[in-house]
């Protein structure tokens, strides 16, 4: 009886372990804009603004290069993002959060899956683009 309540123990104590394990390493994106996609650096800033949008980020600014934006989700979680682009490729950069446990390159996981979305979502938006120019 005493082996089964430590098996028990023990395996409580490991199920709590991993139910606490929820960073990742932040994910940092580079794309190659498919070849078969709009590619001038005005379609690609099109693409991105209109991809964050979908997704409820907050466009902070935007230059001929770069998109900076943010995200709050339910008052709890807020990251920040750089978006460098050219005619060629974009890149999805972390620039800061708060609530999701950054620390010392690790963050929750939720934010690689929005970042994961965001670049699929552009790339997504990118082959419409080509769709409709055709």
């Amino acid at each position: 009886m005493l082996y089964l309540i430590r098996v028990l123990l023990l395996l409580s104590l490991s199920l709590a372990g991993l139910a606490g394990c929820t960073s990742n390493r932040v994910m940092n994106i580079q794309q190659q804009v498919p070849a078969n996609a709009v590619s001038s650096a005005v379609d690609i800033q099109k693409a991105i603004i209109q991809a964050l949008s979908q997704r409820g980020w907050e466009v902070q600014a935007v230059s001929a290069s770069e998109v900076r934006a943010q995200i709050t989700v339910r008052g709890q979680h807020h990251a920040e993002i750089s978006i460098p682009y050219s005619g060629t490729q974009f890149s999805i950069e972390y620039r800061s959060s708060w609530g999701l446990d950054y620390q010392d390159g690790d963050i929750h996981r939720s934010y690689n899956k929005w970042v994961e979305t965001l670049r699929g979502d552009i790339v997504q938006a990118l082959q419409a683009q080509r769709l409709l120019a055709h």
